[in-house]
C-alpha cells in the first residue's frame, strides 16, 4: 500500500479561473447593465453577466471606490463584515442555469469560514468593497474551451 493520498479526477468544474471587473455598462431602456470580467491571466476570456440597473450602479460605485451620502446595502455589509472582523476570501461564480448566473461568497471570521450562496451582483459588490478586493473567481465551464 502506498503512502500517497488518493486524488480525485479534477473536472473543468472544480477549475476556477480569476477574473477581473473590466467594465460595467448600463442600458436603461431595459433598467439593466452587464458586469464584464476578463481573466486576469491567459487567454482573457470574459464572462458577461447581466444584472439589475441598480446593481450595475452598486458594482460601479463599489468598483471605483465611491463612497455614499448614507451607506449603500452593499457599503453597510461591508461595515458590519468589518466590524464583526469578517473578511470575504473570495467569489466565486460558479454555474449558470437557464440564464441565471450563481455564486458563493466565502467568508472568513474567528469563527471559522463559512461559504455563503448569493446573488453574484451581490458577491462582486462585497468583494469589490473590502478594503483589499477579494478574488473574482469564474468556474472554468463557464469560459467555455480552454
Amino acid at each position: 500500500m502506498s503512502d500517497e493520498p488518493l486524488l480525485a479526477p479534477v473536472s473543468a468544474a472544480d477549475v476556477y479561473r480569476v477574473m477581473q471587473v473590466a467594465e460595467v455598462t448600463y442600458d436603461f431602456e431595459r433598467a439593466a447593465g452587464v458586469v464584464v470580467l476578463v481573466e486576469a491571466e491567459g487567454r482573457r476570456r470574459e464572462l458577461r453577466v447581466p444584472v439589475a440597473l441598480a446593481d450595475a450602479t452598486a458594482i460601479h460605485h463599489a468598483w471605483r471606490r465611491v463612497v455614499g451620502v448614507r451607506p449603500t446595502s452593499g457599503e453597510l455589509t461591508t461595515f458590519i463584515l468589518q466590524e464583526l472582523r469578517a473578511d470575504v476570501v473570495a467569489v466565486r461564480i460558479v454555474r449558470r442555469e437557464a440564464g441565471v448566473f450563481y455564486a458563493e461568497l466565502d467568508v472568513m471570521s474567528a469563527q471559522g469560514r463559512r461559504v455563503f450562496d448569493a446573488r453574484p451582483s451581490d458577491a462582486l459588490t462585497l468583494a469589490l468593497r473590502q478594503s483589499v478586493p477579494a478574488p473574482v473567481l469564474v468556474a472554468e465551464g463557464l469560459l467555455g474551451a480552454p
